[in-house]
């Protein structure tokens, strides 16, 4: 265990950068959906399935390859995991239609789910109580410093050169983070094997399925707004793909920084800081689509969309492992499965409205509306929650 102990900072930055590769793949699409629909020949409605067909895979069979591989020690389990994800990076690099790429989405969607449970749930136990949220978010700081560089670099390569680079360039990163993984990772065989029967029991927890519903019927207004963000940015604010980079990359900025302030936050605030940061979030929503016109507010616009989106994400994955005790396995895993039940429901959502002519401006004051609903969740938790399982004695 000293090993294991002493290596933490070492393993929690493989960690980082694996989630960095994970998460380029996941939200890079949204720079690049303009020429998917070119190249590929489709509507750029219908690139936004490259979204939501990921965001519910993860959602469906994360869970599902969990539960199937919950006996696995953590090490293979996690190499297998990557190897999945090089993989179906290079079938996305190499697909010849739109319906191969929409395969490899689903293949890297796949291994999602199990890969950041897995990785928070290690963070978490490496990590004295009062640094567990610190240690979670810096296992989803891989994925906003993804939002931060790794999109906007992957719209520039896209756009200067081809798409398919901004894949094989993904796959060299998973190939990089596989060895980081192997490297450092202690070997460690399972102690207790865990009761699948006992760890389902997540589901009948009321603090844990009270963070669900937050989750899913106000964060999924995140991903109705932020599905079509390069499209907004082309058509009403005007920018070419030098600006689209550089507001991508302003949005990353504000994730990294929202993530980070977020794994500061105590465990005993977690709900007050959430409502607190929901508020913010459905005015920047709301207010999105008519101040973008305007170049300079349009970057500061974009920023604090990345805070208030991803300043949310590790206040309430927190919450759910806090909460979800009997569930030391599976806890990350749910958590990790439902924002992107989320993603995928506010995906296709916005692709819906978009297919039946609604207006930008429409879909993101839906979106606010819908965080506005995740507030109105959030201060009903507040009120009936489990407060002790929260408290500083026993976080």
């Amino acid at each position: 265990m000293s090993r294991f102990s002493a290596s933490r900072n070492i393993i929690l930055t493989v960690f980082m950068i694996s989630t960095f590769a994970i998460g380029m793949t996941e939200y890079v699409v949204t720079g690049l959906l303009t020429q998917f629909a070119e190249d590929l020949h489709v509507n750029v409605s219908t690139t936004g399935l490259l979204l939501s067909v990921y965001a519910i895979s993860v959602a469906i069979f994360g869970p599902l390859l969990r539960i199937a591989t919950i006996r696995l020690p953590s090490k293979p389990l996690l190499l297998g995991l990557m190897g999945l994800f090089i993989i179906s990076n290079i079938i996305a690099a190499t697909a010849p239609n739109f319906q191969v790429l929409v395969l490899s989405r689903l293949l890297s969607a796949v291994m999602h789910a199990p890969f950041f449970g897995l990785c928070m749930s290690i963070a978490f136990t490496l990590s004295t109580p009062e640094k567990g949220t610190r240690a979670i978010a810096a296992v989803q700081g891989g994925l906003t410093i993804a939002i931060m560089l790794g999109v906007p670099f992957g719209s520039y390569l896209g756009g200067i050169f081809d798409w398919r680079y901004v894949f094989w360039f993904v796959a060299l990163l998973g190939f990089i983070s596989l060895i980081g993984l192997i490297l450092v990772v202690p070997n460690q065989k399972v102690g207790v094997t865990p009761n699948l029967r006992s760890e389902l029991k997540i589901f009948k927890n009321r603090n844990v399925l009270l963070v669900l519903a937050i989750i899913v019927f106000g964060f999924s207004g995140v991903f109705t707004a932020y599905t079509f963000t390069e499209p907004m940015l082309t058509q009403i604010a005007g920018f070419n793909v030098t600006n689209i980079t550089i507001g991508l990359f302003v949005f990353g900025v504000g994730a990294v920084i929202g993530t980070f302030a977020s794994g500061k936050i105590p465990p005993h605030l977690l709900t007050e800081r959430l409502m607190m940061v929901l508020i913010g979030l459905a005015a920047v929503l709301a207010l999105f689509t008519f101040l973008i016109p305007f170049k300079f507010v349009a970057f500061v616009m974009c920023f604090l969309f990345g805070a208030g989106t991803f300043g949310t994400t590790p206040i309430l994955n927190a919450k759910i492992i806090l909460a979800g005790k009997e569930a030391p396995s599976l806890s990350g895993t749910i958590a990790a499965s439902i924002f992107n039940l989320a993603n995928s429901i506010g995906a296709t959502l916005s692709t819906v409205f978009l297919n039946v002519g609604a207006s930008f401006t429409l879909i993101t004051l839906i979106a606010s509306g819908m965080i506005l609903f995740g507030l109105v969740l959030t201060f009903v938790t507040h009120k009936v929650e489990d407060k002790s399982l929260f408290a500083p004695q026993n976080s």
